[in-house]
């Protein structure tokens, strides 16, 4: 008897043990896959990839991209006349519109600097058409500001307007920083 309750016991404890297990590989697994969407966040997929993999990753030369730089034009004079909320809800807008678009045309977002917008096409895979699908991501956005602008101004409110600026050529692409680091492009084509 005393057997029995014994082998009982360990057959209930190790059930719970199999079941807590799985229990806790779901969690592990649903969290790995958070912070893998968060590197995507910052890195492109080669880069996340490369990086997870060996812990670092080599900055590479290109010799064919298309750099386009999005800036809200008068961005001080309007931001001291919007509250803060307003303003950074306006920026956001533009911001999420501009990731949309650009993700349509294979474009790689690269940071906001303030309130500028940098991407480029043709990293970090390379492809030849990268030039025309800035050129139309740069459409788009100028047509997403033309319609916030009419939309706005019925409204009486306030409006941004953008200058975009697009160059095509080589550059050197990489990762910078250790804390937070940061997926970058240097050269004069930049």
């Amino acid at each position: 008897i005393v057997g029995s309750l014994l082998l009982l016991v360990i057959a209930v404890v190790s059930v719970y043990a199999f079941i807590q297990k799985r229990r806790d590989n779901k969690i592990i697994a649903a969290e790995k896959h958070k912070s893998d969407e968060l590197l995507l966040n910052i890195l492109p997929e080669d880069v996340a990839r490369e990086l997870k993999e060996s812990g670092k990753t080599q900055a590479r030369n290109y010799d064919l991209v298309t750099v386009l730089f999005a800036d809200i034009k008068n961005f001080t004079i309007a931001a001291e006349h919007m509250s803060p909320d307003l303003l950074v809800s306006e920026i956001d807008l533009c911001f999420k519109a501009f990731d949309e678009i650009v993700g349509k045309y294979k474009i790689e977002k690269i940071k906001t600097i303030g309130d500028a917008y940098l991407c480029a096409g043709g990293l970090p895979k390379p492809y030849d058409s990268n030039p025309a699908e800035v050129v139309k991501a740069a459409l788009e956005m100028q047509e997403f500001m033309v319609k916030t602008r009419e939309n706005r101004r019925k409204m009486g409110g306030d409006f941004f307007e953008i200058r975009v600026g697009i160059h095509t050529g080589p550059l050197v692409a990489g990762i910078v920083g250790m804390k937070k680091f940061a997926y970058d492009i240097w050269g004069d084509t930049v």
